[in-house]
């Protein structure tokens, strides 16, 4: 098989992979209500199927990400696939619901090695085939917007006709497939680091590591409002624990995070944050408009979930043309273009306040899919031409963190926001939200410029 091909195919590989995370994170959602009369569990003890998700994905981004640099992504990537298979079979059988939880939890570790495993052997594939690195990414981009955006569709239709164990079954062969295609098509791990076990624990920072899941932990959990009579000691103990983490990270000789690169690479912390701000505002709209639609509109959750699509349609179509614009105008003009729109559209969601008409509904829908688009694919773009080859796994794995940051912000003020139910009038304070961090985003993108680190 020629290069182009075989790239082409393990580019399709890798995208699955890394679909099966956002793709695991939003078809959940159908299955709550399933979920409480099987195992007879109230409101807020169902949302631990959620919460382990987010909180294992959110920790272990990062931690596969320098796992994916330091061992290659490629073995990484294949044991995180495999590992999603065996989690996802065995799944159904648990006994209680603890263990779903629990299964819940690996699996979102196994499907976080896909991204930053992906993201590091894109350039090598790019310069394979002799293409910008930014096509591939683009695609990786197109995978999980997509993923995200149908999976209330698909988990409504799987738990209809099936039931909730369909959600762990349905990533058998998907996982399996990304495991095939990768080990087919995508060229073997360059030499990484060698040496006895014992070396390699040794410099590989697990007390570092164990900070860092800690502090993130403790502290996404405060804001989750998980133990409502321990919320303000988890975030004592979270703030304390990360300043004892950075404390180590800049005095040990090979920091899992490397926090005095961060401090040099300006343009990287600034896609960070960029990235996590803007990530809220999109799932203020992910999260808030469903319930909207059904509180306010009456909707039937199946419709909600139809009405949510040409976000994800119009995504797929805008992320090849910013791929195109940046080749033409740079990473910048691109990414300052789709915040201006972004901040366009979320004004325009003010209408909503007012009608929620099916026609308007889907052309304000259709209208966020393309910033989300423009911005994931110009700000993933920055993160990787602002990091060094040899870290962009473990870049690629803070910049996922960062966009379950914006998510878990996005549900917190929507709670606040919303505490007597999303309807027309707590819309109206969202949307003000809204605009306030679309503002927040184009200021600190202003400062990025495009530069190698």
């Amino acid at each position: 098989m020629s290069n182009k091909p075989r790239t082409a195919l393990a580019v399709a590989g890798l995208s699955l992979g890394t679909a099966l995370n956002p793709l695991n994170s939003s078809m959940i959602a159908v299955a709550l209500v399933v979920l409480r009369a099987d195992f007879g569990l109230d409101v807020a003890a169902v949302t631990w199927v959620v919460t382990s998700f987010y909180l294992a994905s959110a920790a272990g981004q990062p931690v596969m990400g320098r796992l994916a640099d330091r061992f290659g992504p490629r073995r990484m990537f294949l044991l995180g696939m495999g590992l999603v298979a065996i989690t996802c079979a065995l799944a159904p059988l648990a006994p209680n619901f603890a263990l779903l939880c629990v299964a819940r939890a690996v699996m979102a570790l196994g499907t976080a090695t896909a991204y930053p495993s992906a993201v590091v052997m894109v350039g090598t594939l790019a310069h394979q085939a002799n293409v910008e690195a930014a096509r591939p990414l683009g695609r990786l981009q197109m995978a999980n917007t997509s993923a995200a955006a149908v999976g209330p569709v698909v988990g409504g239709l799987l738990v209809g006709f099936v039931g909730w164990e369909s959600l762990f079954l349905v990533n058998v062969p998907l996982s399996l497939a990304a495991l095939l295609i990768v080990a087919r098509a995508a060229p073997p791990d360059k030499a990484r680091e060698r040496g006895s076990v014992a070396e390699l624990v040794r410099d590989s920072d697990l007390p570092g590591i164990a900070g860092f899941i800690g502090a993130l932990l403790l502290v996404m959990m405060a804001a989750l409002n998980v133990a409502p009579d321990y919320r303000w000691p988890m975030l004592a103990g979270g703030t304390v624990l990360a300043a004892l983490f950075a404390w180590r990270e800049l005095r040990f000789a090979k920091p899992f995070l490397d926090l005095r690169l961060l401090g040099r690479n300006r343009p990287l912390m600034l896609v960070y944050l960029a990235f996590a701000v803007f990530s809220s505002v999109y799932y203020f709209v992910f999260f808030g408009l469903p319930q909207l639609l059904q509180e306010a509109g009456g909707y039937d959750p199946g419709v909600v979930g139809l009405l949510m699509l040409p976000l994800a349609g119009m995504s797929v179509v805008a992320t090849p043309w910013a791929v195109a614009a940046m080749g033409r105008f740079g990473v910048r003009r691109v990414l300052l273009a789709g915040v201006v729109l972004l901040t366009v559209v979320a004004a325009l969601m003010w209408v909503l306040t007012g009608t929620l008409a099916i026609p308007f509904v889907v052309v304000l829908t259709a209208l966020m899919g393309i910033p989300y688009g423009t911005v994931g694919i110009a700000s993933n773009q920055g993160m990787f031409v602002s990091t060094r080859p040899q870290d962009r796994g473990v870049a690629a794995g803070i910049y996922q963190t960062c966009r379950y940051v914006g998510a878990i912000t996005a549900t917190v003020m929507i709670g606040v926001f919303a505490s007597g139910g999303v309807h027309q009038d707590s819309w109206m304070r969202m949307v003000l939200a809204m605009l306030v961090l679309c503002v927040v985003t184009f200021g600190i993108s202003v400062f990025w410029r495009q530069q190698k680190a």
